[in-house]
Order: structure tokens, then sequence, then C-alpha cells
């Protein structure tokens, strides 16, 4: 895409709320039809004037206006001047890590979702030769101890997936780029969208999402997106973006961008429901030994939730005083709103266990370490009326109380 202009139909978007941008960004009306919607640009190649001459795209895998829009649209909700969408949002990290050089170090939020574990254990080290650390930042002056001469990217995610501890983002900028290797920060802002978190704003380089989840919002799509000021970065990712050709269809962009424009109201109700569900859960101390949620008080790093954030989402995490899988499988199986599932974000209830689920990818001793055992329940809390949840978490909780 090209850099965003600050427009929205051909207005300043200079001071347009976040709806506003959600609705109108990379929306310009049809040239030719006057389509308030722009149609889906499925074609894989486009006619040129001249030999080597064209009106902007040529060939789908190196730029699409459908796919450009949506990257326009993400970049002005993310506060950046650029944006890049990918298959997918492992595609978006696979891509991502190749602007590291073979024997160059990176520097890994150990609490990281775990596709991202995978990736960079599986074939980031071993085939690509990159030298990983996984580093618990919640202290961000860990990190100068774990910096080297030759580390070139610091990957981060906060909120954590799935232990919710947060990574002071201003912190870990300053103190990555007062190193004298001067590597690039990601924030994988997946579990606040842009509506409750801007990094780029907080020092980081590069922000990327996993499209699938709350910015398409409608566990129809897989995707992913990263999002930039830096002009020299957007330019070697274009250039991944293109050889790699790890890109999502038309039709997707088209699905996702749908979704991006009713993010902001739907962001408000899964907090709602995360508040709601959360403090329902901390009032259960008879079966729930831990309720983790940053929008609560009692989470050891509110503070740090009130200073960077602007809301705390919609995930909760929460752990049984058992620690026992038959008991969770228990309460995962009486559940009827939230639905067994893996993913998260989307306008339905979803329940997992990260332990045998999403991150069985970790090894069993990093899984210890961060507490991700048989006990911990993800909820990932959808737009359906509070009350309607809160009472399935209730009744759920009533089945697993009898399994001792």
């Amino acid at each position: 895409m090209s850099p965003t202009n600050g427009t929205t139909n051909g207005h300043s978007a200079a001071h347009h709320g976040f709806g506003t941008l959600a609705v109108h960004s990379g929306q310009e009306h049809d040239p030719i039809t006057r389509a308030v919607i722009p149609p889906i640009s499925l074609s894989t190649t486009f006619s040129q004037s001249a030999a080597g001459v064209h009106a902007g795209y040529d060939y789908s895998r190196s730029g699409n206006p459908t796919r450009a829009n949506f990257e326009t649209a993400v970049a002005a909700l993310e506060k950046a001047r650029f944006g890049l969408a990918f298959a997918s949002g492992s595609a978006t990290t696979a891509t991502l890590v190749h602007l590291v050089k073979a024997g160059g170090h990176v520097v890994v939020v150990n609490d990281t979702y775990g596709g991202t574990f995978r990736y960079f254990t599986k074939v980031a080290e071993p085939v690509n030769g990159v030298e990983v650390t996984f580093v618990d930042l919640r202290n961000a002056e860990n990190l100068k101890g774990a910096l080297k001469e030759n580390t070139q990217m610091v990957w981060i995610e906060t909120p954590t997936n799935p232990t919710l501890r947060l990574i002071d983002i201003s912190a870990v900028a300053a103190i990555a780029h007062a190193h004298r290797s001067r590597p690039l920060l990601v924030v994988d802002n997946t579990f606040l969208s842009p509506y409750f978190q801007n990094p780029l704003l907080h020092g980081a380089d590069v922000v990327v999402h996993s499209v699938t989840k709350y910015l398409n919002g409608h566990s129809d799509v897989i995707m992913g997106v990263a999002a930039t000021n830096d002009e020299a970065i957007y330019s070697r990712l274009k250039f991944l973006q293109n050889s790699l050709g790890a890109i999502p269809s038309p039709m997707d962009c088209y699905l996702a961008q749908r979704g991006l424009k009713t993010l902001h109201l739907r962001m408000r109700q899964h907090q709602t429901n995360a508040l709601a569900v959360a403090t329902f859960l901390s009032e259960r101390s008879d079966l729930v030994a831990e309720v983790i949620y940053p929008g609560l008080s009692s989470h050891p790093q509110h503070e740090l939730a009130l200073k960077q954030q602007s809301g705390f989402g919609g995930m909760v995490s929460f752990r049984f005083v058992s620690r026992n899988l038959e008991q969770s499988n228990a309460f995962l199986g009486a559940l009827k709103l939230f639905a067994l599932a893996e993913s998260l974000g989307g306008v339905e209830s979803l329940a997992e266990l990260p332990a045998v689920m999403t991150h069985a990818s970790l090894t069993e001793e990093a899984r210890r370490e961060l507490g991700v055992d048989a006990g911990l329940v993800r909820l990932s809390c959808g737009v359906e009326e509070t009350e309607d949840l809160v009472e399935d978490i209730k009744k759920a909780l009533e089945v697993a109380a009898k399994v001792k």
C-alpha cells in the first residue's frame, strides 16, 4: 500500500475518532460507479497502457486494490503510515523474522502464543540460523541482560497469551533502542486491538495482529497484518511480502475490512462481558484460585494497564484451585454458550484449556514455568448478553464443583 494520507473519503481525518476511521478509512467511493462500498478486485493481473506502464497494480501478489484498502484501514487505526497484510498471523511472524539475518539474535517474551513459540524454536532457530532467547519481561530491566551485539529484534506481546501479563512497551522500547545493536521492537497487539492500545505511540517499530481474531471478529477469516511508521522497514517488508508470497485473498481482505467497521462497537461489549465474567469468577474462591484480567484491581499490573491501555479487552483466564484436568474438562463440557474451541476475538464466546490446546507446542518445562497447567482456563468473551454469559459460567462451575 502507499502511505496513508490522513484522509477518509476525501475529507481530512486529523480529528476523526476511532469509529469514524474504522468505517471510512480505505473506503474511497468507486470513481466510475460511485459505489459506496468499493468492489472486490478478484483479478490476478491488470492491463498496462504500455510495456511496464501500469496504474499502480500489475499482479495481485505484488499488490491488489482490495488488499490495499484493508491495509490502509488498519494503518489508520494503529496510527501508522504503512500497513501490510499477510495470509495468517503466523505468516506475518515468519515474514518479519526474515528481517533478521542468519546469525542474528532475537529476544522473545517468554509468555508467548504457542504458535509463535513453535516458529521461533522449530523454524527460526534450527532452519534459519537465528539465535533466540526467551525472557520474562514483566520487568523491562530484564531485557538489558539479554541484549547482545547481534540482537536484531525484540518480540513482545502484551497482554501475553494466555496468562495476561503486561509488558511496559515504552520501557522496553527505550532499553532496546538505546542498545548499540538498535534492535527492532515488534509488538503483537492481537489481544487488545488498536481500539484499546496503539504500540507505535509507545515506541514500537512494528505492530502486528492476527487479523483472524478481533480485527475480523467473526471467526471466518484467517489473516495477519503488520503496521509501521518507518518507511525503510515498510520497504523491506513489502519486498518480502511480494517475494515470499504469503498474501491473503481479496475476499478475505474484504471480509476483514467489513469486520473492522464494527471493531469499536464490538470491543466495548467484549470488555463489558469480560469484566462481568472476571468479577463473578473472583467471587468463587471455593473453586477458583486465581482470576487473571487486567481490568481487575487485583491484577498485579493493573496500574500499567491504566497507563498504557485505553481499555482491558475481552480475554479472561482463571485457575481452578484443584489444578485438576478432570475438573477443568467438567467445566468446559458443561458450558452451553462458550464453545470449547481454539482461537479468540470472535463475536461468539469461546473457552479453551491452553495446556493441551493452544499452548501444547510449548515444552513441559516452559508451561510449568509460566503456570500453564491443567487448571488454567482461557475465556474469550464474545458480544452476547452479559447476564447470559455469567449464567453460563455459573452453571458450568456448579457441574465442575461435583468433580473432586
